[in-house]
């Protein structure tokens, strides 16, 4: 049975994660009519997916990227950790960041653990692991490992 508190939306790539993050909607699938392309359409994730794909996105975004849409809160604040050094208190700011980030999504219900590691072999990223229980789910959801530059 599919959760209506995880919905459906537009399935997006993100690209460019070392940099900052550029967004490109999925357009894998066309409409054809008369064995000719018409237009480009634009693909969805649903449920879980969507959940995940939601959460890499509003940590990936810097919080206050929204504000002149209504969403001054909507994001995080990763983005301030950028150029410090890959130390144990970086990661521990980088955590408290994603918790922070993580409290206003209306459909998780608990957050079960956020992981983070320096990434083998460079000493500029680390990787994040990221468990929570979706509303009303039995089962939690495991996003990650996302590689992020810092």
């Amino acid at each position: 049975m599919r959760a209506p508190q995880l919905l459906t939306d537009i399935a997006i790539d993100v690209h460019h994660r070392e940099l900052r993050p550029v967004y490109r909607i999925n357009t894998q699938r066309k409409w054809v009519l008369g064995g000719e392309a018409l237009a480009l359409d634009m693909a969805t994730i649903s449920d879980r997916d969507n959940l995940g794909q939601t959460i890499i996105i509003r940590l990936l975004t810097p919080r206050g990227e929204l504000a002149a849409l209504g969403h001054p809160q909507y994001g995080s604040r990763l983005h301030e950790i950028v150029g410090r050094t890959n130390t144990a208190s970086t990661r521990d700011l980088a955590r408290l960041y994603i918790l922070e980030s993580l409290q206003q999504e209306a459909r998780i219900d608990t957050i079960e653990s956020v992981a983070i590691t320096p990434s083998p072999g460079r000493r500029s990223s680390i990787d994040v692991s990221i468990d929570v229980r979706p509303l009303g789910a039995v089962e939690t959801l495991t996003i990650g490992p996302i590689v992020l530059e810092i």
